[in-house]
């Protein structure tokens, strides 16, 4: 298929692609950032288009595929796509101080326990936590992506166990100050 027929067919479902869009990102400028990399998906790959096939059905489900693989990323990394108007005045009627004090200090003995892992547990878990992937790992660190997941399983067994282990015995606070 030519250019000329993809930019035919592609004109004619922009608006849908775009409504479609708008509808899954709740966001103008995500809607358009989705649509223009369907569009380049979309491209690159019309020469697995068959003619005889809705070309508005295949690109609704590159632009769902791309906007899950997406929202997986955002939530790996912990992205919050929530607008900061929202999030004001959530945190109204909580006794703040106490939350954060034992907050941090929680936060303070996972990193401890995340020091007491093996460097072959601790390295793929800390790069998990910054948002890479298993494969990203896998390729970073040269061995199998499934031995990426069991040492991050591992690593996180291993974390659950010395925090419920410090839980237990109440050392939890005392052992961070």
């Amino acid at each position: 298929m030519s250019v000329y027929q993809f930019e035919k067919v592609y004109k004619n479902n922009i608006e849908a692609l775009r409504s479609f869009a708008l509808k899954l990102t709740r966001n103008e400028m995500d809607a358009d950032d989705l649509v223009q990399e369907t569009a380049i998906k979309a491209f690159r790959n019309f020469d697995s288009f068959k003619s005889g096939e809705n070309f508005k059905n295949w690109s609704f489900t590159i632009l769902k595929n791309t906007f899950i693989t997406h929202y997986k990323r955002r939530k790996r990394r912990n992205v919050i796509s929530t607008p900061i108007e929202n999030l004001i005045g959530m945190s109204h009627n909580k006794p703040q101080v106490q939350s954060k004090t034992i907050s941090e200090n929680k936060l303070k003995y996972v990193e401890k326990a995340i020091e007491k892992l093996s460097v072959k547990s601790q390295e793929p878990f800390q790069m998990y936590i910054s948002g890479y992937s298993y494969k990203e790992i896998s390729d970073y660190l040269e061995i199998p992506t499934g031995t990426v997941k069991s040492r991050i399983n591992f690593a996180r067994t291993k974390i659950k166990q010395f925090y419920q282990e410090a839980s237990d015995s109440n050392l939890v606070l005392s052992r961070v100050a």
